[in-house]
C-alpha cells in the first residue's frame, strides 16, 4: 500500500493520512492564527474519521463538498463534527480569515455520513475494516485493516470519561507520537491535586476559575467535582457536548456518572445568570486556552483577587491566551493585554499517550513496521522503538509499505 500524509506528520494538528490515493484517515486543519489547511488530495473515495477535534475533521466539509466521499464515523464523532465544523464557521468571521467550507457543505457532509460502531467491520473498495475505541475521548476510533492499524489520537488510560485503547496485534502500525519524549503524571495523582486545590481556594473564601474544551474536559471536571459540596456552573459549549454525550451512552465509561455530574452543576443559559455564577464556588468554562468563549468575562472580573484561581487544565499552544497567562501571567482582552492577579495553576489532564505508553503500545501491538506521525519530534519516540522498522515521512511525502 502507498501511504501520503497531507498533513500531521511532523507536526501536530490539520491530519490526513491518504492510502492508495482513494481512502482517507482523517482530514482536519489547525485553528491557528491564520489556520493550517492540509495538502488537498486528488481523489477520495472513503473517509475514516476518528473523531470530531478540527484538527481531524475540521475538513470533511470541505472534502465532500469536492469528491462527495462516503465518511464512517461513530455516531457521536458524527453530532459532534457537525458542531465544530459549524461553530469554527463562526470563528473565521470573528477572527477575519476565509472559511473553507459554507454551512451548505456542512449539511452535505452530514448525509454522507456511515455510522459504525466499536467492533463492527465493514467492506469497501475489497479491504475489510474493523473498528475499536482508541481512548482519547467517547467515539474516538481506532481503524483495523489489511493487517494493518491507525491510531490517530490514542489514550490507553482510563479517565472518568473512557476506558482506555487496548492494543491490536498488527504487521504495520500507524501511531501518533503528540507525546514523543514527554511523560504525564499518574492520573489519580492530577485528580486529587486538582481537587486539593479547588478545596484550598474556596476554603480561603475564593473563586475557581477552570477553563475548558468543550469535548472531554468539560465533562471530565464536572465528574471528578460531582462528589463535592460546592456550587459549579457550567458555561459554554461544553453544555451542548455533554447533551450529545448523554445521547450516545454506548461511548461513555459511566453514563450515570456524567449524568449525576450534569444535574450537580448549575447551567448559565443567559447575562443574568452569568451574575450568579460569579457568586459560585466553581466556574466551568470554555475556552480550554482562553482564546475565546465565556471564560474570559469570568476572569475579567475576578482576576484582581489574589484568593481566586485560574485552574488550567489542557496544553497551551504556543500563541494561545492560555500560554500567555502561564508565561507571563497576563491575558488578552480583545487586543488588550491586562495582568492577572490571582492565583494560577496547571494541572495535566492529557486526553494523550505519554512517551512510556505509546512505546508499551507498540510492543504490546507486535508489529514489524511503525509509523510515526502527529508529532512535533519523532526522535526521542523512534529511538525508543529500534527493533522495529520505523517511518517518519514528511507531509507529501509517498511511502510504500
Amino acid at each position: 500500500m502507498k501511504i501520503r500524509f497531507l498533513g500531521g506528520a511532523s507536526e501536530v494538528g490539520r491530519l490526513g493520512m491518504l492510502m492508495d490515493n482513494k481512502f482517507l484517515f482523517d482530514y482536519g486543519f489547525s485553528p491557528s492564527k491564520p489556520p493550517k489547511y492540509p495538502l488537498i488530495p486528488d481523489n477520495v473515495k472513503a473517509v475514516f474519521l476518528s473523531h470530531c477535534h478540527l484538527d481531524h475533521s475540521g475538513m470533511i466539509p470541505f472534502l465532500c463538498r469536492k469528491y462527495n466521499p462516503k465518511v464512517l464515523a461513530t455516531s457521536v464523532t458524527a453530532m459532534l463534527s457537525e458542531l465544530l465544523a459549524t461553530d469554527s464557521l463562526k470563528v473565521c468571521k470573528y477572527e477575519g480569515y476565509p472559511a473553507p467550507y459554507k454551512k451548505s457543505d456542512i449539511r452535505r457532509a452530514m448525509k454522507n455520513f456511515e455510522i459504525i460502531r466499536y467492533n463492527d467491520s465493514v467492506s469497501t473498495d475489497g479491504l475489510r475494516f474493523r473498528f475499536h475505541s482508541a481512548g482519547h475521548i467517547p467515539g474516538s476510533t481506532m481503524f483495523e485493516f489489511n493487517d494493518s492499524l491507525f491510531t490517530s489520537d490514542l489514550n490507553t488510560i482510563d479517565t472518568q470519561l473512557v476506558l482506555g485503547a487496548k492494543p491490536v496485534n498488527c504487521k504495520n502500525l500507524f501511531i501518533e507520537g503528540t507525546y514523543s519524549g514527554r511523560e504525564h503524571p499518574p492520573r489519580k495523582e492530577v485528580e486529587k491535586s486538582f481537587l486539593e486545590k479547588v478545596d484550598e481556594v474556596v476554603g480561603r473564601g475564593g473563586k475557581v476559575i477552570v477553563p475548558v474544551f468543550a469535548v472531554g474536559r468539560t465533562q471530565e471536571i464536572l465528574m471528578l467535582l460531582k462528589e463535592s459540596d460546592y456550587e459549579i456552573w457550567l458555561d459554554g459549549m461544553g453544555k451542548t457536548v455533554s447533551r450529545i454525550f448523554l445521547e450516545n451512552p454506548y461511548y461513555l465509561r459511566s453514563p450515570k456518572g456524567l449524568r449525576k455530574a450534569m444535574n450537580k452543576s448549575k447551567i448559565v443559559y443567559s447575562d443574568l445568570s452569568r451574575k450568579y455564577a460569579l457568586k459560585g464556588d466553581v466556574i466551568v468554562a470554555t475556552s480550554g486556552m482562553m482564546d475565546g468563549g465565556p471564560v474570559l468575562g469570568y476572569v475579567k472580573y475576578l482576576k484582581e483577587n489574589k484568593n481566586n484561581a485560574i485552574l488550567l487544565t489542557g496544553y497551551q499552544v504556543e500563541g494561545a491566551n492560555g500560554r500567555l497567562l502561564l508565561d507571563e501571567k497576563k491575558l488578552n482582552f480583545s487586543g488588550v493585554k491586562e495582568s492577572v492577579n490571582c492565583e494560577v495553576d496547571y494541572f495535566d489532564f492529557s486526553a494523550h499517550c505519554g512517551h512510556k505508553e505509546l512505546v508499551d503500545f507498540v510492543h504490546n501491538c507486535e508489529p514489524e513496521n511503525v509509523i510515526l506521525y502527529h508529532s512535533d519530534d519523532r526522535k526521542p519516540l523512534k529511538d525508543s522503538l529500534k527493533e522495529y522498522n520505523v517511518y517518519t515521512p514528511d507531509n507529501g511525502e509517498i511511502i510504500e509499505i
